[in-house]
């Protein structure tokens, strides 16, 4: 058996030499008689660059042409044959290839196959157009409401400014009041606590002084230091809010109060203490704490305003006093000629008016409501609410005499009705002549300017 094998392997192995020499001896007959057999495949072979077995494949002669060039030669092409139709558009995507006709080396389309491609064709662009205006639709829609929420935003910013200065018109609950006026009011002199603090030891040395030499006047204080006004805060104490019974002696904000009224009178001794200050102190104690309280209190104090009456500037309350009477003849001018037939003079009942913010005159909770709007519009309200109570009591007033009218606006009727006098208050306009409070107070003080600088005393020095 191991004989037969060796034969067979043998012979398999003659058989493949043999082959390969046929096909050695082919080769060199073909070449010599200039045959190739391979020639379609060889030409193949080199038509495209790559890697073969047993080497590389040269690559083309001709450089690649670009797609402008294929373009071209393609449509010279396709003229030549005639195949291609003239359509009214250049086929722009490979949608609009649907609508051309198939190589020359295809089969042709069949009408129906041709009106096929051109119906779906058209359902493909109305479709495309349907989109495009839908996602234009949409575009809209959302720009729209864009503009609406905007416009809603702006409309939201600005409604709850006035629905707050509406309530702020119709008064601040008791809770926030405190905070809302110490807001209001500031703290352009930059106090603290602890300059509170200072201050008050200030005082408690003072009137520990006081109460050892049992003289209000130090030998050593001159005209200017009013520092010895302290001895003056507790008579005035006493006949603040007496109805409460919380601010005398013995009372849960006496001491409370004492000492705010000192601290300030230490802190601005060339103002000193004025009477009046109490009932401006006391309100913000019954609204604030004892530190909070003195901030707000010295910084509503340093308003002009304040400033001229409790430093008894007597120039600048005439200007106040005049600027008054302007719009009092604007807005009631019966009860202005009846005054001037009388002879009775602003700062008759304004003085105590502007002093004590209104808290002595007219009952406690009417007086806070006045502080809302005043902490919100300024000394111009002050005035306001002066003409108001006149509107309000003028009927009245036109009955009284000198004496009698001078008596009732001092002391008003504990029964003032809050809602009729802001009513009052509400229609009594601060223009004239097209001039808001602000003009006309500055015309004035610019005509006291200028009889200062052509008075004779000014042109001698």
């Amino acid at each position: 058996s191991s004989a037969n094998l060796n034969f067979s392997y043998t012979l398999s192995h003659v058989s493949y030499i043999f082959f390969l020499l046929i096909y050695f001896l082919n080769g060199l007959y073909c070449s010599f008689k200039g045959i190739n057999l391979f020639s379609r495949k060889q030409r193949e072979a080199q038509s495209a660059p790559g890697w073969k077995l047993f080497g590389k494949v040269p690559l083309r002669e001709s450089p690649p042409k670009d797609s402008k060039t294929i373009q071209q030669e393609y449509e010279a092409k396709v003229s030549k044959s005639g195949q291609r139709k003239n359509l009214e558009f250049e086929p722009l995507s490979t949608t609009a290839l649907i609508l051309e006709d198939r190589p020359a080396n295809l089969p042709a389309k069949s009408e129906e196959e041709a009106q096929r491609h051109r119906q779906e064709y058209d359902e493909m662009v109305a479709e495309a157009k349907k989109r495009e205006l839908k996602e234009a639709q949409k575009k809209k829609k959302q720009m729209k409401e864009r503009f609406k929420q905007e416009e809603n935003s702006r409309t939201s910013l600005s409604q709850p400014a006035v629905i707050i200065m509406d309530l702020w018109w119709q008064g601040l609950p008791p809770n926030v009041r405190g905070k809302v006026w110490s807001l209001a009011i500031g703290n352009e002199m930059n106090i603290t606590s602890d300059l509170y603090e200072i201050f008050l030891s200030r005082a408690k040395e003072r009137w520990k002084s006081f109460r050892e030499t049992g003289s209000e006047m130090e030998s050593d204080a001159d005209s200017a230091d009013r520092e010895s006004s302290l001895d003056l805060i507790k008579l005035d104490i006493s006949r603040t809010f007496p109805p409460l019974f919380i601010f005398q002696k013995g009372g849960p904000y006496h001491d409370l109060l004492h000492s705010v009224l000192g601290a300030y009178t230490c802190y601005r001794p060339d103002v000193g203490y004025v009477q009046g200050m109490s009932f401006i102190a006391a309100v913000l104690i019954l609204n604030l704490e004892e530190a909070e309280a003195f901030i707000a209190f010295t910084n509503l104090l340093n308003k002009p305003c304040q400033m001229a009456f409790f430093r008894v500037d007597h120039e600048l309350m005439l200007k106040y006093f005049a600027a008054f009477e302007v719009f009092f003849e604007e807005n009631l001018p019966r009860l202005f000629n009846h005054f001037k037939s009388s002879n009775l003079t602003p700062d008759l009942y304004l003085i105590d008016w502007i002093f004590t913010l209104y808290t002595k005159s007219l009952p406690l909770d009417v007086a806070c409501r006045v502080w809302d709007v005043f902490c919100r519009d300024g000394e111009e309200f002050l005035f306001r609410t002066g003409l108001g109570i006149l509107r309000l009591y003028e009927e009245v007033l036109l009955q009284m005499d000198f004496i009698h009218i001078a008596q009732f606006l001092t002391r008003l009727p504990e029964d003032t009705p809050s809602e009729r006098l802001f009513s009052c208050i509400a229609n009594t306009q601060m223009i004239s002549g097209n001039r808001k409070w602000t003009q006309v107070f500055n015309a004035l003080l610019k005509d006291k300017e200028m009889e200062k600088s052509s008075s004779p005393t000014v042109k001698n020095s």
